[in-house]
């Protein structure tokens, strides 16, 4: 005797935890490329993503390994390297005519202060329009490497070479 099927098995990707579906979709009726960004235990990963039926496109993407062609000589996985890189990704996008996003943390947590909003923060500063709450943000100092010390380096120096090089270079 046949009995009625009472669960409906979810997506591959729901199930294994990768996606929020309702997140997702709330991300997309804004009809705004997403800013997506990434982080993993020594890089960051930001990406400037837009939605098309067959699949997302990359528009414009940066990782802060990129960071070493620029003369980058610390950390790839620290604040300032996640400002840098979302800086890096805000001037690409520029580049493309893409002026504004929403952001995309994906399942990661939100944590005030964090490397997520430090690769925001950049590319805001690049220029592209996202709307976000100052309080999220790392303060200036910290931003910049101020709670960094390491020997005859002054890193608030090192960033603004830096942003000038990706500023010449992204055109």
């Amino acid at each position: 005797m046949a009995r009625k099927v009472s669960y409906v098995v979810q997506y591959k990707r729901k199930r294994e935890g990768k996606t929020d579906y309702k997140k997702r979709f709330s991300l997309l009726k804004s009809r705004k490329p997403r800013l997506v960004v990434r982080k993993s235990n020594k890089n960051m990963n930001t990406q400037i993503v837009g939605y098309a039926v067959d699949g997302d496109n990359v528009i414009a993407s940066a990782n802060s390994r990129e960071l070493e062609g620029y003369g980058w000589k610390l950390a790839k996985s620290n604040i300032p390297s996640a400002y840098l890189t979302g800086y890096m990704c805000g001037k690409k996008a520029m580049v493309k005519k893409i002026d504004s996003a929403v952001v995309d943390l994906g399942l990661q947590p939100v944590v005030k202060s964090s490397r997520l909003f430090a690769a925001v923060r950049g590319a805001i500063d690049a220029g592209l329009d996202i709307k976000a709450g100052d309080d999220i943000f790392e303060d200036n100092n910290r931003l910049m490497g101020g709670h960094i010390k390491i020997d005859k380096l002054d890193i608030p120096k090192e960033i603004d070479k830096i942003k000038k090089k990706i500023d010449k270079k992204i055109k």
